[in-house]
């Protein structure tokens, strides 16, 4: 019978090139006395049982792992791989991955010890063999790859040949559930993590209450992305779950050191992130208990923050530095080449690289008995009553459905700000739904931009608020001169609410994470996994036409450009024309699940010329008219953007005076136009039914856009005519320092352009409809004054 002093020396005695540190085995030895006596663990047999199967069964991953980069298939039994064995073309990035691998076994670790379930989140996505290996031994696969991947020799050699395979279907998806990131089909994630430093921004804000998250961070990312630096600003035990940090600091990113070993190393990484409000500890990050050790310990210095009365913030957070070298475990460790071919050669044509990998595979290897042994021993989750690790909260969002109040509608004919209107309802909407918690991402300037009664309501978090203005120690609005830091903390909170307000030309540098989401919840539908979490919406204001009086570093339409271009069943972007319209937008945002949504909202006073009735047509099918009908229309008029419909409306009136009749009609949503690009895209589409209804083959149109014209000219490609019957306007890449008058002249984008614009596609004489003085401004060579009004 296996004694408990038997089983501790087994631990003890490490396995291949995982050893115990001292300090480690005193951390530990500590750890275990403590989880017995709070009868979380049964007793020691069974505590070091787990710890001894943790060295096992990471090398036996570290193994795989090696196998998924170099070889076709693995042989369990530990024989030598021939040449026919390994890829022509071996493809991984190996290093991280091998690193990854004990970070990831130190969690599973951490939750068999404790009996708690916690999430993760991995923001170095190109590290997905590791968890992918892991998940494979321990059987918490996804559900498309269950009866595929497997512990058998057959399961991780089809899991090996899978890697890299390129494999491709008739569709142009993937063939095999398995990328080079994590995705959809890595069991338990919740991101790509291909930009790094995006789930650095993000973990602090993911957690609920009562809800536990590991984010494995990389130190790569942590040259990169700055704003984790400020989690301790927003963590509050009030309202959010605990989250623990861990580090792992293999010292080299591509093609050289990272900054931090440059600078120190671990010490100084310590050093740095304390300055900024962390409480560190460096653990050594090629063992899987110490990774334990840490997390458990790291818990539980929150969880007694979190029952102090007298407790203060920022609260010291946690932040676990698992120092260890890139590549750990397989030849090449701690150099250039670890990152990706750590070999330096290729064991299907190169006989010495293929000794050197055997004899690395010989020295992590693990006899079938005792993995069999292993792989139980972490079978804990029946006993515990606990769920599989894929299975943790975050991984899984569906909120309730929330109350969308009635908008309090503007009167037709009415003036005011968009903006306004947006803030009223908002300010309804957060009163109505106070179970789910609020996010309000925020660069600087909500109150400028019209949404005083939101920031007056849900205030800025602060540690220390300043009397007479709207911050508070537990304030919904996450404020920071970062816009990815912000745009996180709202899409980091997919278990509540959350909006986020920008200036147009400064959302541009979200588009890398907004990207990431979009790119993850489409995936998960095409898996047949839809995600869950309720639609989150960037409102994007002082925007191209109405920052005017900024120089041109301000008058930028791209980030809408560039979502539009993304699948618009995920990935909306809605441009209102009035308060009514822009209500009615956010609210049908609200509605949905599992969205990005870019609304582009004018902040100064406009006319309101949709009522009730009208603005919600117009959110059902993406567009509609506002004045005149198409089928006795010579022209048709067609605005994205409250000034591009003012100046559309001014042109029409002018032509009606000239005895010209053009209607004018709105789109508020080009994406539900376009050419659907696969399946899933043509159910979100409008019925060609509904397109031909509202724009009439062969009728000559104008286009007045927000955006630049060309590349929503491609969006609009349903309705395109062609050159000579279709002309769109749109912003040119013209701008400076002037007013909005004089941005639609830079542009080419007034009444009078719009006017001289239909005179082409319709055939009509541009002298009968402009006057010298207004045609000369048109060709440059008169004054822009002269175009002011009809």
């Amino acid at each position: 019978m296996t004694t408990a002093s038997t089983i501790r020396q087994c631990w003890l005695a490490g396995h291949g090139p995982i050893v115990h540190r001292d300090e480690t085995i005193k951390r530990m030895e500590t750890l275990v006395a403590r989880l017995i006596v709070d009868g979380r663990v049964a007793d020691e047999t069974t505590a070091y049982t787990l710890l001894a199967a943790a060295d096992r069964l990471s090398c036996v991953a570290m193994n795989v792992v090696a196998h998924m980069t170099y070889a076709r298939r693995i042989d369990l039994s530990g024989a030598a791989l021939s040449a026919e064995d390994f890829k022509p073309t071996p493809e991984g990035h190996t290093g991280g991955s091998l690193n990854m691998v004990q970070a990831f076994v130190g969690y599973l670790l951490a939750n068999a010890l404790t009996g708690s379930t916690r999430g993760w989140i991995m923001g170095q996505g190109h590290c997905v063999a590791a968890i992918e290996a892991v998940n494979a031994l321990t059987g918490d696969v996804s559900p498309a790859q269950r009866g595929r991947y497997d512990r058998s020799e057959q399961g991780l050699s089809r899991l090996c040949a899978d890697f890299y395979s390129y494999a491709i279907d008739a569709q142009g998806r993937p063939a095999v559930p398995l990328g080079s990131h994590a995705g959809p089909n890595t069991a338990g994630a919740v991101s790509e993590g291909g930009y790094l430093g995006f789930a650095e921004l993000q973990y602090i804000h993911m957690p609920l209450p009562g809800e536990s998250l590991v984010a494995f961070l990389s130190d790569g990312a942590f040259e990169e992305q700055r704003g984790p630096d400020w989690a301790p600003r927003w963590w509050r035990a009030q309202d959010s779950g605990f989250a623990v940090p861990v580090m792992i600091l293999n010292g080299r990113r591509i093609e050289q050191r990272t900054q931090i070993m440059q600078e120190g190393g671990a010490q100084w990484l310590a050093d740095d992130v304390r300055h900024n409000g962390f409480d560190p500890v460096i653990v050594d990050g090629r063992d899987p208990a110490a990774i334990a050790w840490a997390i458990v310990e790291a818990e539980g210095a929150l969880r007694a923050f979190a029952a102090d009365p007298d407790r203060r913030y920022p609260a010291p957070l946690p932040y676990v530095i698992a120092e260890t070298e890139k590549g750990f475990g397989f030849p090449g460790a701690g150099s250039n080449v670890a990152h990706n071919l750590p070999l330096g050669g290729n064991p299907h044509t190169d006989v010495a690289m293929r000794g050197r990998f055997n004899e690395s595979a010989a020295a992590l290897f693990v006899a079938p008995v005792e993995l069999d042994a292993t792989l139980t021993a972490f079978a804990t989750h029946a006993a515990q009553q606990r769920p599989l690790e894929s299975a943790h909260p975050m991984a899984h969002r569906h909120p309730a459905a929330p109350r969308l109040p009635e908008p309090r509608w503007e009167i037709s004919g009415s003036e005011g700000s968009a903006m306004t209107a947006l803030d009223q309802w908002f300010v309804e909407f957060a009163k109505a739904n106070p179970e789910l918690r609020m996010r309000i991402g925020n660069p600087d300037e909500l109150a400028s931009n019209k949404m005083g009664g939101t920031l007056a309501l849900l205030k800025h978090r602060v540690n220390e608020p300043e009397p007479g203005v709207p911050e508070d120690l537990h304030g919904a609005v996450i404020t920071a001169l970062n816009e990815e830091a912000v745009a996180a903390a709202a899409l980091g909170n997919k278990g509540g609410l959350n909006l986020i307000v920008s200036y147009e030309a400064f959302a541009v540098k979200m588009l890398g994470l907004m990207r990431q989401e979009i790119i993850f919840a489409r995936h998960l539908r095409q898996v047949g996994q839809p995600a869950g979490w309720l639609s989150v919406p960037l409102i994007v204001t002082s925007h191209t036409w109405e920052n005017a009086k900024n120089e041109q570093s301000h008058q930028d339409p791209t980030i809408g450009e560039a979502l539009l271009g993304e699948m618009s069943d995920t990935s909306r972007v809605l441009f209102p024309v009035d308060g009514n319209t822009a209500v009615a937008a956010l609210r049908e945002v609200y509605a949905g699940r599992g969205q990005l949504a870019c609304l582009i909202v004018s902040k100064r006073d406009v006319e309101n010329r949709f009522d009730a009735e009208s603005a919600q047509r117009l959110i059902r099918d993406g567009a509609a008219h506002l004045i005149g009908d198409p089928a006795e229309a010579e022209v048709q008029l067609i605005a994205l953007g409250a000034y591009q419909l003012d100046e559309a409306i001014k042109a029409q009136q002018h032509l009606a005076g000239m005895g010209k009749r053009a209607c004018v009609t709105v789109i508020l949503e080009p994406g539900r136009l376009r050419i659907p690009r696969d399946a899933m895209e043509a159910e979100f589409v409008d019925e060609d039914a509904t397109v031909s209804t509202l724009f009439p083959q062969g009728l000559p149109r104008v286009i007045l856009t927000h955006t630049r014209p060309e590349p929503m000219l491609g969006i609009l490609r349903r309705i395109d005519n062609g050159p000579t019957r279709t002309h769109a306007l749109g912003y040119i890449s013209r701008g400076g320092t002037f007013d909005v008058p004089g941005m639609l002249f830079a542009n080419r984008c007034t009444w009078a352009h719009t006017v001289d614009a239909a005179a082409t596609v319709a055939g009509w004489n541009r002298e009968a409809l402009l006057d010298p003085a207004q045609r000369a401004a048109l060709d440059g060579t008169g004054d822009p004054k002269d175009l002011l009004s009809p």
